[in-house]
């Protein structure tokens, strides 16, 4: 039996000034772990803003056999230097690291990190496990599959690993949690946690690193396996806010409509933030009333390119068939609603990036976000190029070492004037909101985002809405 420590690199996942999301990924690879009888911990340095010197310690105080981390594009230095610090304080440990930037660049992290030792391409859930199985027998590396690591001064790469089919098979490790590090700031004193409940997209977005990885077959969990899970969390570990990760939960209707009556009929009084689609939300409009009386207070839709860089001509035609409806449609039924705007075709410029603007305003959720890649305008890029650009040079952006060729100046400066008009324009119909569950909800999020950025100091008159004299209204939990 092994030792395992599992250490968060970042938080990931959703916007972070909402609350302290738990990372999924982590409770999956060690419920993975502790079935095959290893002694496994999760140490979340991330959520806890601990630096190097605490992890070390951590490290150091554990003494494990293994250090796993996982790492995105802008946290893979993070994630290099958390696996540097365990082999200077434990000198033989075995460090292993997965995640979207290893995965894609496996040659690159072995060959700058020489502190990694074995980086797992794709799906962790079994890699991981089998991994540190054959490590702690001394068996061949060769037979497992989707690993990359340095043999006699070459990267050696074993077979893909296929994409698990049984997603009820995996045992995610919720009692290793420290339950009480996970809150939604929104409804204070909440605990929080994350139900996946299912995997890939069938969609063929030509920006979606989800190609790369080979993750697009779409996999759903079974009903009895998802309820089930909801239900121990609520009971079990007391949480009462619950993300419903992945926007293609809702993708199989019949599916998810019981989904939504088996929550109906438990009444276990959990709040429910479901990432979703327009289609789904339309598609669901005569039963868009179970979504209310099953628990689920905010709905996060994403928009990408192809919908940003519609022609002028086609905006009344997007906004009646689409977007504009289904916000209408979760408006009048009393949920919160969100966009995420994603803008980041290379050929992207300052009239589309206007246009976002424009459009979001014509949709009018509660929530906008803007978000533009700062290779927007990169004049050499491809479409498939695109990717290798987003891993490596986006990368070296991210830690000060900016390629010549990227500005991202004036992207900035755009998408902070979408935000800028976008709440301004948002003023005059949250002024006339009755005291309630939208109004403080509205006013709590927006407090929690001006915490985190420019939002209150370019629109000064955001200040009396929300930090003005007026009654205070505690939040409801249900409106």
């Amino acid at each position: 039996m092994s030792r395992v420590l599992l250490v968060t690199s970042a938080v990931g996942g959703v916007i972070r000034y909402t609350g302290k999301w738990l990372n999924l990924t982590m409770v999956y690879i060690a419920g993975e772990l502790q079935r095959q009888g290893h002694d496994v911990s999760i140490y979340d340095a991330a959520i806890n803003n601990h630096g190097i010197l605490q992890i070390s310690k951590k490290i150091l105080d554990y003494r494990p056999d293994v250090v796993l981390t996982t790492a995105g594009t802008s946290s893979m230095g993070t994630a290099a230097e958390i696996l540097a610090a365990a082999k200077r304080v434990l000198g033989n440990v075995t460090t292993v690291i997965g995640g979207i930037y290893p995965t894609l660049r496996y040659q690159e992290v072995l060959d700058l990190y020489p502190a990694i030792d074995f980086v797992v391409r794709g799906e962790g859930d079994l890699t991981f496990s089998e991994l540190v199985n054959v490590l702690e027998s001394n068996k061949s590396l060769d037979g497992v599959a989707g690993i990359a690591y340095i043999s006699q001064g070459q990267v050696k790469v074993t077979a893909e690993r296929p994409l698990i089919k049984n997603l009820d098979s995996l045992t995610p490790a919720w009692d290793l949690l420290e339950w009480r590090d996970y809150t939604y700031y929104i409804f204070p004193g909440s605990r929080l946690g994350v139900v996946s409940t299912s995997r890939g997209c069938g969609k063929s977005c030509w920006d979606c690193t989800q190609i790369r990885l080979k993750l697009r077959c779409w996999r759903a969990r079974s009903v009895e396996s998802v309820t089930a899970e909801i239900e121990m969390l609520v009971r079990e570990f007391e949480l009462d806010v619950i993300l419903i990760a992945n926007e293609l939960s809702t993708r199989d209707q019949a599916r998810w409509t019981k989904i939504l009556d088996w929550l109906i009929t438990k009444k276990l009084d959990v709040k429910l933030l479901v990432e979703s689609t327009a289609a789904d939300i339309i598609r669901d409009k005569d039963i868009i009333q179970k979504y209310k009386r099953a628990g689920i207070v905010h709905i996060l839709m994403g928009i990408g390119p192809n919908t940003i860089g519609a022609r002028k001509t086609e905006i009344n035609k997007v906004i009646s068939t689409g977007i504009g409806r289904a916000v209408n449609i979760l408006d009048n039924a009393g949920i919160i609603s969100e966009l995420f705007c994603l803008i980041e075709r290379p050929e992207e410029n300052i009239e589309k990036i206007r246009m976002s603007s424009e459009m979001a305003k014509l949709y009018s959720p509660d929530f906008v976000h803007f978000a533009c890649n700062p290779l927007w305008n990169h004049p050499d890029l491809g479409r498939g190029e695109f990717l290798e650009h987003l891993t490596s040079d986006y990368y070296r952006y991210c830690y000060g070492d900016s390629p010549a060729t990227v500005s991202v100046r004036t992207s900035q400066s755009e998408i902070e004037r979408c935000y800028e008009e976008y709440y301004f324009g948002k003023l005059k119909e949250w002024a006339g909101l009755r005291p309630g569950f939208k109004r403080d909800y509205i006013g709590r999020y927006m407090r929690l985002l001006t915490n985190y950025s420019y939002i209150a100091e370019r629109i000064p008159q955001l200040k009396p809405f929300l930090f003005g004299p007026r009654k205070s209204t505690p939040i409801r939990y249900m409106p």
